[in-house]
């Protein structure tokens, strides 16, 4: 727990002893008091010593601010909401104590404030005791959890209670909001108060503090013993937490020779920190009455005795609850494991794997250790034993290293942190490098899991959203850059007395899972079964092993020879090459999905099912009784696979509702249906598989319907992994969606890359229209008039009149000057240069395969062409165009507005940064084309004949000469590393890591050009820490674009919008740190803020005169993903909305109030309420299944489409209640119909918006269309910060540009067919998802699906090559030009329709075999 960690990292348990049986007791009497100290002591001399702490402290922060965001001004700032409807409705009157019969005795009062609930039970249990064992005083205490100042009702009692109060006692208040809310009730009455303890906290609570005359901010005090000695002790190069830990470590060995007169309030300063962490309730009794006497009462009316300086119990060791003692080397208490306990628990020690157990020391001290008795007994009741170690410290590294290895090796086979942090560190600083280094050097796995600690376990279980958002950010977020996975909720608190309580179930999850994972370093390869899963989607028979940008049954060959050369057991006959493979799997690539003939690798009887499926009956509501209508012969429940020895691949079962029109509207997802779940039912029961292997991006366990963080068993998730170890194959350009596997199906993430993004090219017509500018270029003055005409008329075949302003067909170019042609050449120019340097993908990813030195090159083109500010590296663009006297921002400014002279400096840039990159690379490739060993590019500057590096000499024959190698030498060093990490590959090596039971090395996951630490792949992905975006370069860049949307917004209607749709995306915002987070707050003229520790979570308007234009209003829609993982952003946005509603502003500048009063009048709620614009779907659910409509043609009609999106994304987030997402479809539809432009953002060039059906599913284009009153269609916009010339464009425009650099070009196709089965499906999908934008935004030109039908249909070489290489896909292509034709989106020639219907007629008779 939160407090337990901080609490124990202080590290004293006072007066306590330690007892035979192995648990803390204490000496203390039942009265024992330290000697009374005056209450006009001198000052002490100790705020001198913690005054460099405090010092750094603030310094550590500031520099975190500085990274984060500017500091505050003084403008409307808003830290909080208001309201109910909270994670926790725990009652702070159930832990108010009033004495029975207080009679004539004296009252002292105290309040208290806890992060959460662990003390709770040992200040009821203290002042019950002093309430009966004291003659002349008697105490009332009323005590809140920090989590319930949300409620307006609690706050105004707290604030009520600290007026009344005597003593005030608060711990570990870290979240900034309810810091404030605490300062705001104690500061009023902190100097009537006679003691105000607070224990490590957010700085401003800390600077509360007064005991007697000791403050935290009075410095530079007398000297005195106690001084002196704490300056030769003061720590140095440490956190806050941890200096003030060591100084405190010292202090017992001065207390007693400390002079009587000297230091007293100090003193109890440091004797009231030392008893609290003691924590039990004799400990918190010595405590109050150590406080009452000494700063409540004049005179001594207590009963009590002096009591020895406190015990101290070893900072760190070994403690099993049934152990007689506490070990304090490993040596001891595996002796007593192996000796004495395995033998009394019938386990034998010489086979039992070892599970390494983390836990808190303060648990220990406070006996609230139901939770480790539980976990510990049954990870023995299932055969294993069990190292469990303790340290008082934030890092929990050290204890690792002391105890979990013996003779330099490892003698555990698992580790388990329970302490639910980061290995190293607290709340607010964290050290992952060093947690790293010892999990790596450890090479285990290395579970977390988490007890519920801001809710009751109750509430935990009853919460839709799982998890506390501020526990998911500090105890799964940041314990995942550690590389833990398994988030695993074992415990919660109890409502009542705080304490915590073992989730029995979910604590049998944990230590099935545990067990299993270390068996996988225990058991011989041989005789490990593993189960690869792929997927199908969607369900056809020609989607089966779908991934993105993964070749996956070539990757999965590649693993299977791997796997075979390690020892497993394959069988007898592998199949010597992919085609064999496939056809394995698939049995006959041409039958229907629906045909037997996919090979079925086993057939379960319904019996067998329900028998090994407890949750079989749970189905029935949804799906009716097994076996029902999906993976079935009509009798049994079919698993489809087939397998190799001990190795089974299997094809994940689809959804089971993609092709239903009604399920399709459900607003929340329905459950797996009977064949989903008895094919993991197979893998658990049938197959006993030691791990499961998920292969690519990605399947639909993880999003099955559950919580959205912190699993139930009830959750689908849960149920469907059971206790299979998980390994996933995920793109690491996608951590978002990667992080929910973690989460919700525990998977152990192995990112892939994706393929390198070479330029789009030039092909058929365009390549004409560029050869014209050339020759243009030679011939303006004498032929230019007729090569101008050419290119017009050229330009108009390629329909690039769709984009660029040209003259009309029969208009003669000779009556224009030279200047006006000019331009004309350079708009088409600046239009057909942007296709050509379009980035796109090529071909698929095969996993093992590193890429080849041409690969490289192009990922290095793209990472030199970046400026990366936090690095002081300037990209390529920005030094070539400094060496000829320009700035790159202007040339690219002026090369978009159509200046060809421009247009061609940009193009002459691009060719130099690939000449001079190519030439860095070919210092390190080998004859067969590879890098395999960096040679380093700077190397022997000048020592080419005094011609300077490679690099410069191909700069310079592109025509800059003036660059001089120390101008390159930064950023090429920075390229040396980078092509270290592009070459370097551990995808295969982490997949055998992870099947050896060993530690996945982490890394962030995004887009390897802007971060290339992404790379080398092979590492378990993380996000990153939520609290941290936006960051300040991501709110620059985000103004960029918000004015570029707004300027061409008015320059095209005349005025500014009132409404803008803007949808969010996980990754998307991972990738950028926020960058569309931080466009919402501009939007709306809304600065974020960093709290005190830097995290973002505050925020302040921007004043009208500051901002010079209106508040924009906003609706945003939120993916599944992005609620999941940052639910804290959701709570900053609505805030800000509401922040700027409620402002007093002429509705004219502010639309946000504008229609927040005119909806608070249509639906009779406060303006507060009726300022509701974040929305998303319901926990646990995912996407508008408008793609999966889509995609499976199952959808009647545009309405039905809308309908779902509306019923399906109307979940408001709201701050004020921020435990539940309301549906609130209605005040989603009202705010929708008053849109004037929908926007979304593309970030990275691997995924655009015809690669994944995600962008039209959440695309509200049609959506707002039909709900406006005055029927006007919406303005839709695209920002595309692919590049560094970041640009606004319409949808239509934005889907044009894909279209010709995707799906018309040759470059993608041919690419794209080199990989043959999988090759030919992603050909189509591409084609699916075009159609998709014309039924959600109607943004596609006809010439797209004519021009498409040209080269896919219309040529018969081009036919027989897709059916041969996959039928089934090739069918779905000529049913989606039909459906395009059918559903209004596509006129074409009869000829061509009867074409189609006679190809469809052909496939499907092949298909079926006739």
């Amino acid at each position: 727990m939160l407090a337990a960690t901080l609490t124990a990292a202080l590290g004293f348990s006072p007066g306590v002893t330690r007892l035979p049986n192995g648990f803390a007791g204490t000496a203390l009497s039942q009265h024992a008091l330290t000697p009374v100290a005056s209450r006009s002591a001198a000052s002490s001399g100790l705020e001198s010593v913690l005054a460099p702490l405090l010092e750094q402290q603030q310094q550590q922060q500031q520099q975190q601010q500085r990274r984060a965001l500017r500091a505050p001004s003084a403008a409307m700032v808003a830290t909080g909401g208001m309201g109910g409807g909270l994670f926790t409705q725990s009652n702070p009157e159930d832990r108010r104590v009033v004495p029975d019969e207080p009679g004539d005795r004296q009252i002292f009062k105290v309040v208290y404030v806890v992060l959460e609930s662990q003390y709770q039970s040992s200040l009821s249990t203290a002042c019950k005791r002093i309430n009966a064992g004291q003659e002349k005083v008697a105490v009332e205490c009323s005590g809140y959890i920090l989590e319930e100042l949300r409620d307006p009702a609690n706050f105004e009692q707290f604030k009520k209670d600290v007026a009344d109060a005597n003593i005030f006692i608060g711990s570990l208040i870290f979240v900034q909001e309810l810091a404030d809310k605490v300062v705001e009730a104690v500061e009023p009455y902190r100097e009537t108060m006679d003691a105000v303890c607070v224990f490590p906290s957010m700085p401003a609570v800390m600077r509360l503090n007064k005991i007697g005359s000791f403050t935290m901010a009075s410095m530079g005090q007398s000297k005195n013993v106690m001084l002196d000695f704490m300056k030769k002790n003061k720590p140095s190069g440490t956190s806050f937490q941890d200096g003030m830990l060591k100084l405190v470590r010292t202090l017992p060995k001065v207390l007693k020779f400390l002079p009587g007169d000297k230091a007293k309030d100090a003193r109890s300063f440091m004797m009231s920190l030392q008893y609290w962490l003691g924590g039990s309730p004799e400990n918190i009794e010595a405590l109050l009455l150590n406080l009452a006497s000494t700063y409540v009462f004049e005179s001594d009316l207590l009963t009590g005795e002096v009591v020895e300086p406190p015990t101290v119990i070893p900072d760190q060791g070994i403690w099993h609850p049934v152990a007689p003692r506490v070990f304090e080397t490993n040596e001891e208490y595996i002796q007593w494991l192996r000796n004495e306990h395995a033998p009394t628990i019938g386990v034998d020690p010489n086979k039992a794997p070892v599970i390494g157990v983390v836990l808190q020391k303060s648990h220990i001290n406070t006996k609230d250790d139901a939770h480790y008795v539980a976990l510990i007994m049954e990870i023995e009741a299932n055969g294993g034993l069990v190292l469990p170690i303790y340290t008082g410290s934030l890092d929990f590294s050290k204890p690792i290293e002391d105890y979990f290895f013996l003779n330099g090796r490892s003698v555990v086979d698992t580790t388990i942190n329970l302490t639910g942090f980061a290995l190293v560190g607290g709340p607010a600083t964290q050290d992952h490098p060093k947690a790293i280094a010892t999990l790596k050097k450890l090479n285990r796995p290395y579970l977390c899991a988490v007890p519920a600690t801001f809710q009751t376990f109750e509430e935990w279980k009853d919460s839709e959203l799982g998890l506390h958002p501020v526990q998911v950010a500090l105890q799964v977020a940041l314990p995942e850059l550690d590389g833990a996975i398994e988030p695993i909720i074992f415990a919660g608190r109890d409502g009542v007395t705080g304490r915590s309580i073992p989730q029995s179930d979910r604590i049998e999850t944990l230590a099935k899972r545990a067990i299993k994972w270390s068996n996988l370093s225990a058991k011989k390869n041989a005789d490990k079964k593993v189960a690869i899963t792929v997927f199908s989607f969607p369900p056809d028979k020609g989607n089966v092993g779908t991934a993105a940008y993964l070749n996956v049954f070539g990757s999965i060959f590649e693993a299977l020879k791997t796997m075979k050369a390690e020892g497993y057991d394959l069988g007898a006959e592998l199949p010597t090459d992919v085609e064999g493979l496939v056809d394995a799997v698939l049995h006959d690539k041409e039958a229907s999905m629906a045909s037997p003939t996919l090979n079925v690798a086993y057939s379960m009887s319904v019996a067998e099912y329900k028998e090994l499926t407890p949750y079989a009956e749970d189905l029935e509501e949804n799906w009716g009784p097994p076996p029902g209508q999906l993976n079935t012969d009509g009798q049994n429940l079919l698993v489809y696979g087939v397998r190799f020895g001990n190795v089974f691949i299997g094809v994940q079962p689809s959804f089971g509702y993609e092709g239903d029109p009604m399920r399709l509207l459900y607003a929340k997802s329905a459950s797996p249906h009977h064949g989903f779940a008895a094919y993991y039912t197979y893998i658990e029961k049938v197959l006993e598989a030691d791990a499961v292997l998920h292969f690519g991006t990605h399947g639909s366990l993880e999003f099955m319907p559950g919580k959205q963080v912190g699993m139930s068993g009830g959750c689908y998730p849960d149920r469907l992994i059971q206790s299979t170890p998980n390994l996933y194959y995920y793109a690491a350009n996608n951590p978002s969606e990667a992080t929910i596997a973690k989460r919700r199906s525990y998977a152990n993430t192995i990112s892939y890359l994706t393929p390198p993004a070479e330029n789009a090219g030039l092909y058929k017509g365009l390549k004409e229209v560029g050869e014209l500018i050339s020759s243009y270029q030679g011939l303006r003055e004498s032929r230019g008039a007729s090569i101008v005409n050419s290119i017009v008329a050229t330009a108009r075949t390629c329909n690039l009149d769709k984009d660029v302003d040209l003259p009309s067909e029969d208009f003669d170019t000779a009556e224009l000057t030279l200047d006006e042609r000019d331009i004309i050449v350079g708009k088409v120019y600046s239009k057909i240069m942007e296709i050509e340097s379009r980035l796109l993908p090529c071909g698929l990813h095969t996993v093992g395969v590193p890429p080849t030195a041409e690969e490289a090159i192009a990922t290095l083109v793209n990472i030199a062409s970046i400026d990366r500010p936090e690095d002081e590296i300037d990209g390529l663009p920005r030094i070539l165009a400094r060496s000829v006297g320009r700035d790159i921002e202007d040339i690219y400014r002026s090369a978009n507005a159509g200046n060809l002279d421009d247009n061609l400096l940009s193009e002459n840039i691009k060719e130099a940064i690939r000449a001079a990159v190519r030439a860095s690379v070919e210092r390190s490739t080998d004859a067969a084309g590879r890098v395999t060993e960096v040679n380093p590019m700077m190397a022997s500057l000048g020592a080419v004949l005094g011609g300077g590096s490679p690099m410069l000499s191909a700069l310079k024959k592109q025509g800059f000469d003036k660059v001089q190698d120390p101008d390159l030498e930064k950023l090429f060093g920075y390229l040396e590393f980078c092509l270290k990490q592009v070459v370097a590959d551990n995808e295969m090596g982490a997949l055998i890591e992870g099947l050896n039971g060993e530690y996945t090395l982490p890394g962030p996951g995004g887009d390897p050009i802007r971060n290339p630490l992404v790379l080398p792949t092979g590492k378990n992905m993380h996000a990153l820490d939520p609290q941290a975006i936006p960051t300040i370069a991501a709110c620059d860049c985000a103004k960029v674009m918000v004015d570029r949307l707004l300027e061409r917004q008015v320059a095209e209607e005349g005025e500014y919008p009132e409404s803008i749709a803007f949808v969010l995306w996980g990754t998307d915002n991972i990738k950028t740190y926020g960058e569309s987070l931080a466009q919402v707050l501009w939007m709306v003229g809304v600065r974020p803020l960093p709290d005190s520790l830097g995290r973002v979570n505050q925020i302040e308007a921007i004043p009208l005169e500051e901002l010079g234009r209106p508040r924009v209003d906003v609706v945003v829609t939120c993916s599944g993903v992005f609620r999941d993982l940052f639910i804290n952003q959701m709570n900053l946005l609505d805030r800000a909305v509401k922040l700027v509603a409620e402002l007093d502003e002429p509705l004219d500048q502010n639309f946000v109030r504008k229609h927040a009063l005119e909806q608070a009048e249509e639906f009779g709620v406060s303006v507060r309420d009726a300022a509701t614009r974040v929305f998303s779907n319901a926990a646990g659910s995912y996407s508008a299944n408008v793609g999966l409509a889509i995609e499976n043609g199952g959808w009647e009609g545009e309405q039905q489409l809308q309908e779902q999106f509306t019923s399906r994304k109307g979940f408001a987030f709201n701050a004020d209640r921020p435990g539940i997402l309301d549906d609130k479809a209605d005040m989603f539809k009202s705010s929708l119909k008053k849109v004037d432009v929908t926007f979304q953002n593309l970030d990275s060039s691997e995924i655009s918006l015809t690669d994944v059906s995600h962008y039209f599913d959440s695309d509200p284009t049609k959506v707002v269309g039909s709900l406006r009153t005055d029927g006007k269609k919406p303005s839709s916009f695209v920002a595309d910060t692919t590049t560094a010339n970041g640009q606004v464009r319409t949808l239509s425009e934005t889907v044009r540009l894909d279209a010709r650099t995707k799906l018309l070009n040759p470059k993608f196709y041919e690419g794209m067919l080199k990989s043959g089965y999988e090759g030919t499906r992603e050909i189509t999908k591409r084609l699916r998802n075009t159609m998709g934008w014309s039924a959600t935004a109607g943004a596609v030109d006809n010439f797209v699906y004519e021009d498409a039908n040209d080269v896919f249909i219309a040529d018969e070489e081009m036919q027989k090559r897709l059916l041969e290489t996959n039928p089934n896909a090739f069918r779905d292509m000529v049913t989606t030009f039909l459906e395009a034709n059918g559903r209004g989106y596509w006129e074409t020639s009869e000829e061509n329709l009867d074409r189609l219907r006679q190809l469809y007629a052909e496939v499907d008779d092949k298909i079926e075999g006739l």
